[in-house]
């Protein structure tokens, strides 16, 4: 295959995957488009085979274009793997890591794990991105992304669960909240007076809640709709309804009043999960490998003092 394929090439054929148009990747290559054209063309002739198709304005993968990239991407793989274990055989001091993660998790990364790693490894840089449910897995499982914090993902054996953490979806409400006065577990039944906010279904927690919905024959109405956490906090933190999700996205208390987690009875809402996830059968760079060891050792810790202060409040 190596005989067949210009590495230039195939690297201008993954840049315009990339960037979705042979325009784009002329911009981040800076060279002519015509030019970059061409060399797909001469790629293509190579391959015996049509690697791009137009969708729109811009262009996608055909079936042997996807075949092309996922081998680029793994030859990719195994060359970072081997410049960075001789870079690091005697200490973890140089390299990349790309970790991929639910916003929910970024507060509580920034606040413990990724910041000891990076005051302890100055020279390793880290690129830290915030996707849904679905988007983590496909970056674990394409190569795109070493690490994954992500709340129960799919089943897929593409992935390899390093830690699993249990994690309840609660209803998040202000101290002075209607629900907040209410004993025991709540039903979801319980909400449907009050206005709730809830994540877009690409979240693993939005699809627990609706397996949940189903099991009782509840629909929740939602005031808002949302793919950020943040947006949940300041929906609850401003007084204006619930919203359900888990411990882990915590916001700071607003004013004189402060957040309470209530547990909800429903069976569905208490099997939830944190994993931390790389794709199976992946070697991780001495540097990923270090950062996962970090984050497994302390999630325990962090999750429980985190949940003592919840029930506390």
């Amino acid at each position: 295959m190596d005989d067949r394929l210009d590495t230039r090439r195939v690297r201008y054929f993954m840049q315009v995957l990339e960037s979705g148009s042979v325009r784009g990747a002329a911009e981040v290559l800076d060279m002519d488009p015509s030019a970059v054209s061409r060399a797909i063309g001469v790629l293509e002739k190579e391959c015996g085979t049509r690697l791009l198709e137009r969708h729109g304005r811009g262009v996608m993968a055909t079936e042997a274009g996807h075949l092309l990239a996922a081998y680029a991407r793994s030859q990719q793989g195994q060359q970072q793997q081997l410049l960075a274990e001789m870079d690091s055989i005697e200490k973890v001091a140089r390299g990349h890591i790309d970790i991929v993660a639910g916003e929910g998790f970024v507060e509580w990364m920034m606040h413990h794990s990724l910041r000891t790693f990076m005051q302890a490894h100055p020279g390793i840089t880290v690129d830290l991105d915030v996707a849904s449910t679905d988007d983590i897995v496909r970056r674990i499982v394409d190569g795109t992304a070493h690490i994954g914090m992500v709340f129960q993902p799919p089943h897929d054996a593409r992935l390899r669960a390093h830690h699993v953490y249990a994690q309840p979806i609660e209803a998040q409400v202000l101290a002075s909240h209607p629900l907040a006065r209410q004993r025991g577990p709540l039903r979801l039944q319980d909400l449907l007076p009050y206005a709730g906010a809830t994540l877009h279904r690409t979240f693993g927690v939005r699809q627990h809640i609706e397996a949940a919905e189903i099991s009782e024959g509840v629909r929740l109405p939602s005031m808002l709709t949302t793919s950020s956490f943040s947006a949940l906090g300041h929906f609850v933190m401003g007084g204006l309804g619930y919203a359900l999700c888990t411990r882990i996205a915590q916001w700071s208390s607003y004013g004189d009043e402060r957040l309470v987690s209530l547990p909800m009875g429903n069976p569905l809402l208490s099997q939830g999960q944190v994993q931390v996830v790389s794709r199976q059968g992946r070697a991780l760079t001495p540097a990923a490998a270090s950062l996962l060891r970090q984050i497994v050792a302390d999630m325990p810790r962090w999750l429980r003092r985190d949940a003592g202060r919840c029930s506390d409040a």
